[in-house]
């Protein structure tokens, strides 16, 4: 079931009254959410549908979350659909986590003071031309005091009436666009601070001169191939949430393709494909911010330095050399071509590539 499909069947079928359990339709529904739509997401997001716990919520929703920053609702940033309590609308909303800060701040207006403050900091923080367009503070015809919170801290929105409900690819866009977004307002919210005022209550300012962590193949200081590849090999590399779920979801969509992706035993490499023979070596790269630069920069060193050391200095046939990322990559895709190295991302309708996937079959042609 696509993004508008569960959105209106939600919308049309909720009923409060009918509590929490399983065989309730709407519930179910909004339980099985990630699981619908897994293909549908930017690569590495996950989603989670809540109808309440204990007794059904006036405002039923479903977190989606980059699980880099954040999958727990209570805390961080995340992206939700929340309807509204008549369910006349359903809002995509960049959210701030609003149960974690009420044994500080209790469920009132102590909390939605703080947090509307901090969504106007996250905001400002914001390059003004991503939330060009986008409302800040929806409303969900809610007296509750966490819809309430919900509505306070929400830091873009944008409300979809669901009899007038945009067309599934203007969902998608906008649900890829905010992803994006919410990438941004994490880098901003490492530049707030929570300092206490003088009544005992948090107050958030900005620290001036935060820098972002960049992390790459720093470390690696060998003196032959033989000493690189044992190296390589000994050495503990970090891979984020968002990069496994990028290459198991492109293993899956590969391997229908009449590839065999391989993943075990193949460390440091991300993957390998076989077909009839022939080996191609794929590096992963989860794109950051709509920024493809650093992605491409790391994947075009990696794929080299791997062809170099893992198989030409071990006497092994050189593979073809595949780059896989979160999402489009653009100029840089002709780019790598020209370097002999291939690409491929996926979008938000599937998966497209650069020249040569088309020619290999792992795409189609656009």
């Amino acid at each position: 079931m696509d993004i508008r499909g569960l959105l209106l069947e939600v919308a049309l079928t909720y009923d409060e009254d009918e509590g929490t359990s399983s065989g309730v339709h709407a519930q179910d529904l909004l339980r099985k959410a990630g699981e619908h739509w897994e293909q549908l997401l930017p690569a590495g997001f996950e989603a989670e549908g809540n109808g309440g716990s204990g007794g059904a919520s006036r405002t039923p929703w479903i977190g989606v979350y980059d699980p880099d920053i954040t999958r727990d609702p209570k805390q961080g940033l995340y992206l939700a659909y929340i309807f509204a309590a008549d369910l006349n609308t359903v809002t995509l909303t960049l959210q701030q986590g609003v149960t974690s800060l009420e044994a500080k701040l209790g469920g009132g207006e102590k909390r939605r003071r703080y947090l509307r403050v901090r969504a106007e900091q996250l905001r400002e923080g914001l390059a003004k031309d991503l939330v060009e367009g986008w409302g800040v503070q929806p409303d969900f015809k809610c007296k509750v005091a966490r819809a309430r919170s919900y509505e306070a801290g929400s830091v873009a929105a944008r409300t979809y009436s669901i009899d007038a409900m945009p067309t599934e690819t203007s969902l998608r866009k906008d649900l890829w666009h905010m992803a994006e977004v919410l990438q941004h307002a994490a880098v901003v919210e490492r530049t707030l601070k929570d300092e206490v005022a003088s009544n005992g209550l948090p107050v958030t300012e900005r620290v001036e001169g935060v820098q972002e962590e960049h992390t790459g193949l720093d470390g690696f200081r060998p003196k032959d191939g033989s000493d690189y590849y044992v190296l390589i090999r000994q050495r503990k590399i970090k891979k984020t949430r968002s990069h496994e779920v990028l290459v198991s979801v492109f293993g899956e969509y590969i391997e229908k393709r009449g590839f065999v992706p391989i993943t075990k035993k193949m460390h440091p490499k991300d993957i390998v494909l076989r077909r009839d023979g022939a080996e191609w070596l794929v590096e992963a790269k989860t794109v950051k911010r709509g920024n493809p630069t650093k992605a491409v920069r790391e994947a075009l060193g990696q794929l080299y330095e791997y062809s170099h050391f893992l198989y030409g200095e071990q006497g092994k046939g050189e593979p073809y050399l595949l780059a896989l990322f979160s999402e489009d990559i653009k100029a840089y895709a002709p780019y790598l071509e020209k370097r002999g190295i291939a690409s491929i991302w996926k979008t938000v309708d599937g998966w497209a590539g650069s020249p040569m996937t088309v020619a290999w079959g792992m795409v189609d042609a656009q």
